[in-house]
């Protein structure tokens, strides 16, 4: 954010420069904040993934050469599809285990490839890809495919047999990562369907959440919330299974970079703000809402400064730990996660770095419809009407708004600061997935529910907090009841834009736990599920 210089003077309110010059400064400065309002999120570098085919020296050197051009045509061909959300790198044709051996230490080094995907165009003897497999350490996929979608019936001789064995190849390599037990994903079909390169594309956004989960800085803003036990969790155990890197400060830490914001900034902000958003004081005199409006800019500015200098990706406040602060982080938290931030509330830094890295698995996404923190409140049990109501008390991010985001300023009872300001919309409806990380005491456990986001059934008008309504999957008296059985928490990470199976890959590769509960859960089902996990991850 710009720093206004020539604002006004705190001890006298003179003016430096001309006012002709003032209004044009101030003006844009202004429209470089609404720019970054529009596409402000917290990007990660610039990921590409490496494309390696593996065969072997028996079929001669013209065998070697057809291999090499179709596995760059197809190569060539999966990045114009326009499918995938990162570039795909064609690797030369991996035929010895000095090769293999070779590319995957380069794969580890290249700071830009976030995984290996492998294909055996013809029978690769899998002994050779040992030592590699053991050094390498980043995500690994294994696409199952073949260059030809068809048996070539009238055609087809020895020659094209020997040439085109993925049928073969692959199970070879297949085993010998079986039997080395290294974690990865497995996709299968011909690499022009579309759906196959879906998956391909899935499986590279959560490979990228997978990296960038070493990456992960949280800090905490306070302590959790005294006596609550779901928030609560081993954070030195976080670290050595996610890499995060969990760290507290005292409020007034971060309350010091919010007070040195210029009045400057904070004005520019605001009329962004009122730019942007639709304005309902409801009553109140305008100037004292818009006061209560630059108190959360303010906020949102020093907040962000203070994240940017410790290289944090997320935050965690408590409405119990507030310092030096006027108001609860309402508006400001809001916008924050709207530019890429995880989030967690009453101290929750699980659900802030999962919101954090499901963020950074949506980065890109063509219409993507949000991704948030999230919190369970009330039950909807009509029949028929069945649904639960979420919300927060101030903190859900706006890329999940469906229709007009407003600014209210409303009193909140919590925080025993004056009424804050905060974003106040509804969600969007369709698909989605509720996550919640859980440390069970000697394992942390990952659940994922399918939801369905519907609308309310009625207006809500004395309720001033943004709000999201969802039936969980496969009926709300068994999800619900599923959730309760696994130990789910009432805080969750959402997103509309990542699958069930985007989630449970992520787990696998962490080495954790992972309970779906969808359309085909059964609480039977379910319970024997928990009693057999309770024995493999103890």
């Amino acid at each position: 954010m710009l720093t206004v210089s020539w604002i006004v003077c705190a001890a006298g309110g003179s003016l430096f420069g001309s006012e002709r010059e003032l209004s044009r400064v101030f003006c844009q400065t202004v429209e470089k904040i609404k720019e970054g309002m529009e596409d402000n999120m917290k990007e990660t570098k610039k990921y590409q993934f490496w494309f390696c085919t593996g065969s072997q020296d028996l079929y001669g050197d013209e065998c070697l050469r057809k291999v090499a051009a179709h596995s760059r045509e197809m190569a060539e061909g999966l990045n114009a599809s326009g499918n995938l959300p990162y570039e795909l790198v064609w690797k030369p044709t991996l035929i010895d285990q000095a090769s293999i051996r070779r590319t995957f230490n380069e794969a580890n080094n290249d700071e830009n490839c976030a995984g290996v995907i492998t294909w055996m165009h013809t029978f690769s003897p899998a002994k050779m890809w040992i030592i590699g497999l053991q050094e390498y350490h980043k995500p690994l996929c294994h696409l199952h495919t073949q260059y030809n979608e068809e048996i070539p019936y009238d055609t087809i001789d020895m020659d094209f047999m020997n040439e085109n064995q993925s049928a073969h190849g692959d199970r070879e390599y297949g085993h010998i990562v079986t039997r080395m037990g290294i974690e990865r994903k497995v996709i299968v079909g011909y690499w022009k369907n579309a759906a196959v390169s879906g998956k391909l594309a899935d499986w590279m956004r959560t490979a990228v959440g997978i990296m960038e989960s070493s990456h992960v800085r949280v800090c905490r803003i306070g302590d959790n919330m005294n006596n609550v036990a779901v928030t609560e969790g081993d954070k030195v155990e976080a670290q050595v299974k996610f890499g995060w890197e969990i760290d507290h400060y005292n409020v007034n830490d971060a309350v010091a970079y919010v007070d040195e914001v210029s009045p400057g900034d904070v004005e520019a902000l605001v009329e962004a703000y009122y730019d942007k958003y639709e304005i309902l004081p409801e009553g109140r005199d305008p100037q004292e809402f818009r006061e209560h409006v630059a108190v959360q800019a303010r906020i949102e500015l020093g907040l962000e400064r203070f994240l940017e200098a410790g290289d944090y990706h997320a935050i965690v406040t408590h409405f119990g730990m507030l310092g030096g602060l006027k108001q609860l982080p309402g508006l400001a938290i809001q916008r924050l996660m709207e530019k890429g931030y995880g989030f967690g509330a009453e101290g929750d830094w699980k659900t802030a770095a999962m919101v954090r890295l499901m963020k950074i698995m949506t980065q890109g996404k063509k219409d993507a419809k949000g991704t948030s923190f999230m919190e369970d409140y009330t039950y909807n049990f009509v029949p028929g009407k069945e649904g639960i109501l979420q919300a927060h008390m101030l903190e859900v991010c706006p890329s999940i708004s469906d229709g007009p985001v407003s600014i209210k300023v409303q009193p909140l009872s919590m925080g025993n600061r004056e009424d804050p300001a905060r974003l106040v919309f509804t969600s969007k409806t369709g698909p989605a997935v509720a996550a919640s990380l859980v440390d069970l005491g000697n394992r942390f456990r990952l659940l994922v529910n399918a939801v369905d986001c519907k609308k309310c059934e009625k207006p809500m008008p004395r309720l001033p907090v943004a709000t999201a309504f969802w039936t969980p999957q496969p009926s709300l008296e068994v999800g619900a009841e599923a959730w309760i059985l696994a130990g789910g928490a009432h805080h969750t990470a959402f997103s509309y834009d990542l699958t069930v199976q985007q989630m449970v890959d992520w787990a696998d590769a962490m080495g954790i736990e992972s309970v779906v509960i969808d359309k085909a859960t059964t609480i039977p089902a379910l319970k024997n599920e928990l009693r057999w996990n309770a024995v493999y991850y103890r």
